[in-house]
């Protein structure tokens, strides 16, 4: 490979992105969540399973919903929007990212938790 198909291939990859953040909504709302999580990691004294269990997950949902965008649209050109498999096609991968979602946000309750509750109880005695 050379140098220059490596750019080529890594300019291709961030238009993807792009794309994909631009056009979106869910993309840019986990891009922000994840973000805030971040930003938690930061200040709360995890270990390095943890942030790299969190580190995971985040990029986990971010992957997740990035394939269902490609997905979406390759059923697109299949077929017509409205076609009853596009449809069924489109749910699915919308459950499996919904799914995906919803084992972060249990992953980070459980992480994130005890720190929080530590940090409260400084605070609030």
């Amino acid at each position: 490979m050379s140098f220059r198909q490596l750019k080529k291939s890594i300019k291709s990859a961030v238009s993807g992105l792009i794309y994909v953040f631009k056009n979106e909504q869910n993309f840019r709302i986990q891009v922000a969540v994840a973000i805030f999580v971040v930003i938690g990691l930061l200040a709360l004294p995890l270990n390095k399973v943890e942030i790299l269990i969190i580190l995971s997950i985040i990029f986990a949902v971010l992957v997740m919903e990035i394939l269902n965008t490609a997905i979406e649209k390759f059923a697109d050109l299949l077929k017509p929007r409205l076609h009853f498999y596009v449809k069924s096609v489109k749910d699915i991968m919308a459950g499996a990212t919904l799914l995906v979602s919803l084992c972060a946000m249990l992953i980070g309750l459980i992480v994130f938790l005890p720190y929080l509750v530590v940090l409260f109880k400084k605070v609030l005695f």
